[in-house]
């Protein structure tokens, strides 16, 4: 029974770590600062910010349209174009699927336009373990333009290795928000695809 279950558990970290070991190289090249602040076996936190040449609002708009900036590489369906999110508490940041089907990556918890965002959610192979996370994300003006600062912090209950996969989730969080940040910039061609 415990060779099953040591077998179960390896087959799970091998999928999760095909997700974002691969996507570890990326980090060094995301244009979005961001850094793991604390790690455990129990959990992990992250955190990272840009500065764009935007207004608050401009940033704010730009941060919910995820479908222009979010990798589709990193949405259940691969396809940037299905993300949304619905910026008020209890809103999602969802995707469609084929056939009908949907995905819910985080629920919003606060949301103020302009200033803050707060979600709720594990994110990717994260999501089917006993993990709690959030993710805020604050806007500041600054002289130079926008700066958004961002948290994504993960506890709770998983056989997988929180603190050897913190910087491949950072890995992959820091390209997100590169994304984000070459799209605030004028480097976006439209819908992320």
């Amino acid at each position: 029974m415990a060779i099953g279950r040591d077998i179960d558990l390896a087959r799970r970290y091998l999928r999760s770590m095909r997700w974002i070991i691969p996507l570890a190289a990326f980090a060094c090249s995301a244009p979005a600062a961001a850094e793991v602040t604390s790690r455990s076996d129990s959990g992990f936190a992250i955190a990272g910010r840009l500065t764009a040449a935007v207004s608050p609002e401009q940033a704010w708009a730009a941060l919910v349209e995820p479908s222009l900036w979010w990798d589709p590489e990193h949405s259940w369906s691969g396809q940037g174009a299905n993300l949304s999110i619905d910026p008020r508490a209890g809103g999602c940041f969802c995707g469609s699927l084929p056939g009908g089907g949907s995905v819910e990556h985080m629920r919003v918890i606060y949301a103020a336009p302009g200033q803050q965002l707060r979600m709720s959610g594990a994110l990717g192979p994260l999501q089917g373990e006993g993990l709690a996370a959030t993710m805020s994300v604050t806007i500041e003006r600054q002289s130079e333009g926008t700066t958004l600062a961002w948290t994504y912090k993960v506890g709770g209950h998983t056989e997988l290795p929180l603190d050897r996969i913190a910087p491949a989730v950072d890995a992959v969080l820091s390209a997100q928000f590169g994304r984000l940040s070459a799209h605030l910039d004028g480097e976006g061609t439209g819908p992320a695809d």
